[in-house]
């Protein structure tokens, strides 16, 4: 019986698929998903069997069909297949980007035995039974909640790095069950074990039989893709369990408010949920060079101490600029969502994240003077050297670490650089938290975190001109309900995501993008400088006015849900 199968080729910019004629002898061998070369305006080209269709439904003459040339390799199972055409939709994107994520990164001839260990009883709570989501303590490697999950058959746990999940995959091999690491171990995983692990693109793994999926570190940034499609693993990984009908759990010591959201009333507090080291606030308001220096009493104290190793953080490039009162020192915020304002004009006030504008008035105490902070990192190695009266060492991506040194300075990828320390200082942590981005205090959170799991018997010490912050006193106090609340409340009232849905558009065919937008009922279009932000009331709605567009023939780059707008 003759067969066609529709294929999307592998080739950068072509989303259209393409029929194609299945040989009887490579019939045994194509199923949907299954890595193809066939021939393409007159070249050999890869591609994915994306359905198998009879020849009636292919609507063309099969006389004018060319043959699939050869099998390459086993390719992404059925279920998998339908996700990405759901991905496709969700962030207006062609399949391909998916599908390479989905495939094994080398060729895999066939599958192997499968590997599961003997099934084992255990209590089972509502929890894992239903989905939802777990908070957690910094500190916490998510095991227990893996180890529980396994009891129900195979599942697929997403990490925010290899590394981590490499770490998590040898505790569940001392906890005797089988395991796959991917990217590596893609065979074993689409062969059958008992966990399947890796990061972000672990959640397209091909698992027979899936039980569940876990995200851990659910509200870390790695777990979105940063190039377009800006896909997040949570996401897929969410409508993935309710594709195959099956719980989704979510675990973080910080949980989003997408997590929180899409949760309801299936949380968990976990035991060590509160087990943060000391937190510090250090209260910048206090020191006379608040406006010029991040060098503070407390933070000389510390480092004057020469048996400790200090980890310092200032996770801003060139200058960091906010707007002070001169008089109560108070640094100016948008009353509407609480960032940062800056001031384009002598009497206004401008918000760059919501663009709320007011005059030049000092909410604290009403005075009209203010003073801007300019804050110079080039010069802050050296006075942390003078401060310390110990070498510092400026920590860069390609810096070799000096084994005699025990102060660094460095943006955030010092904390991923380092795997023990007994202080982590946040120099002026307001220059993420008062970001004008929507996600600053998550994004926060996520510092604080990566901080915290450098210092387990140590301390975070938190610098900072807005002291009574809900999220500085929440970590403070190991209890972020206030935070969740405040965030909520705002994003509710901004129709931003989880209540809304918004994309960034950008490059030299913005324009093009804009004009077309104009007349959608929709989105509405809100024009920046170098950039687009387009909003919807659903990520449908989203995608339907973006799949709609005629793409420019200039380059054009669409993020849905950016992680940095």
């Amino acid at each position: 019986m003759v067969t066609v199968a529709r294929v999307v080729v592998d080739v950068t910019g072509v989303d259209k698929s393409f029929d194609y004629l299945v040989p009887d002898v490579l019939a045994p061998r194509i199923e949907v998903g299954t890595r193809v070369r066939v021939a393409l305006h007159g070249r050999e080209v890869p591609g994915w069997v994306m359905a198998l269709v009879e020849p009636h439904e292919a609507g063309v003459d099969l006389e004018r069909l060319l043959p699939i040339r050869k099998v390459s390799s086993v390719g992404p199972s059925a279920e998998v297949v339908q996700l990405i055409e759901w991905a496709s939709q969700r962030w207006a994107s062609r399949r391909r980007p998916f599908f390479v994520s989905a495939s094994p990164s080398t060729n895999v001839a066939r599958l192997h035995v499968p590997r599961y260990s003997p099934r084992r009883a255990a209590p089972t709570t509502d929890l894992i039974a239903r989905g939802g989501v777990v908070q957690v303590g910094p500190l916490s490697s998510g095991v227990d909640v893996v180890l529980a999950a396994a009891t129900h058959g195979p599942l697929i746990v997403v990490t925010p790095t290899v590394v981590r999940a490499r770490r998590l995959a040898a505790e569940c091999r001392r906890a005797g069950l089988t395991t796959a690491v991917l990217p590596d171990d893609w065979a074993a995983a689409a062969s059958g074990v008992d966990v399947v692990v890796g990061a972000r693109s672990a959640v397209w793994a091909s698992v027979p039989h899936l039980a569940a999926l876990i995200v851990l570190d659910e509200h870390d940034d790695t777990l979105q893709e940063e190039r377009a499609p800006t896909w997040h693993a949570r996401e897929v990984a969410l409508e993935r369990a309710k594709r195959a009908q099956v719980p989704c759990i979510l675990v973080s010591p910080v949980l989003t408010v997408a997590a929180r959201q899409w949760a309801g009333d299936r949380f968990i507090v976990a035991d060590d949920a509160g087990s943060w080291p000391r937190v510090r606030i250090v209260d910048r308001n206090t020191d006379e060079r608040w406006a010029s220096s991040l060098v503070t009493s407390d933070l000389i104290a510390l480092l004057r101490d020469h048996k400790k190793r200090v980890v310092c953080v200032l996770n801003v490039k060139g200058r960091a600029r906010a707007v002070a009162c001169d008089a109560c020192r108070t640094v100016a915020r948008c009353e509407a969502c609480g960032a940062a304002v800056a001031q384009p004009e002598r009497d206004t006030f401008e918000c760059p994240r919501c663009s709320t504008r007011r005059p030049v008035v000092c909410l604290a105490c009403g005075s009209q003077k203010m003073r801007a902070i300019r804050i110079g990192i080039t010069r802050l190695r050296d006075e942390l050297e003078a401060a310390a009266g110990r070498r510092v060492q400026e920590v860069k991506p390609t810096t070799t670490l000096d084994p005699t040194v025990s102060v660094f300075v460095g943006t955030e990828a010092v904390l991923h650089r380092l795997d023990r320390a007994d202080a982590v200082v946040f120099l002026d942590v307001d220059a993420e938290l008062l970001a004008p981005r929507f996600r600053a205090s998550e994004q926060t959170l996520d510092l604080l975190v990566h901080g915290a799991r450098l210092v387990p018997d140590g301390e975070v010490v938190v610098q900072t001109t807005v002291p009574q912050h809900e999220v500085l006193i929440g970590v403070a106090r190991g209890d972020l309900t206030a935070h969740h609340e405040a965030e909520t409340e705002r994003r509710r009232r901004m129709g931003l995501p989880p209540f809304g849905a918004l994309a960034e558009v950008s490059g030299a065919g913005t324009k093009n993008i804009v004009d077309q937008l104009a007349s959608s009922l929709l989105v509405q279009v809100s024009a920046g400088d170098d950039r687009v932000l387009v909003r919807a009331a659903t990520w449908d709605d989203l995608g339907e006015a973006l799949r709609a567009l005629d793409r420019p023939k200039e380059r054009v780059r669409i993020a849905i849900d950016p992680p940095r707008a």
